[in-house]
């Protein structure tokens, strides 16, 4: 999928919103709804999905996008305190051809330890007992202000 096209509300993250999909849920408000990604590239990788029906970071308000990027940083310190990684990336993809896969706009918060490898995204499907027990770490250090 391009940037253009329009919003499928049967997108597997609004069906997670909407409480149709179980999610390890890390954190949520009525701005965002934090998770781990079933997916991971790493251990402790988070997913930080708007509520606001948006394909990409392009078609998302200015307001919507304002509250997530505070929680993605709150939910990244979170990750710092309870994991100790060495450092975090943060992205979120727009499109297809820049590696979106799930065209609900979100941001990834990928806890890095030096030395290890990141897997591919997308890659194996994670242990769900392993992701509520992550999840549940990481949401009992997020501090509100």
């Amino acid at each position: 999928m391009s940037l253009n096209g329009s919003y499928d509300p049967d997108n597997i993250f609004a069906k997670i919103l909407r409480g149709e999909m179980p999610c390890a849920k890390v954190y949520e408000d009525e701005h965002v709804l934090a998770f781990m990604d079933a997916f991971p590239q790493t251990r402790g990788h988070v997913l930080v999905v708007p509520r606001e029906p948006a394909r990409n970071l392009l078609e998302l308000t200015d307001g919507a996008l304002q509250g997530a990027m505070v929680r993605v940083k709150w939910i990244a310190e979170a990750v710092r305190k309870a994991l100790n990684p060495d450092g975090i990336v943060m992205t979120q993809f727009s499109g297809a051809p820049a590696g979106q896969s799930v065209f609900h706009v979100h941001f990834h918060i990928i806890p890095r330890m030096e030395g290890d490898s990141m897997a591919g995204h997308g890659s194996g499907m994670a242990d769900m007992d392993e992701l509520q027990t992550l999840a549940a770490e990481i949401a009992a250090k997020i501090e509100l202000p």
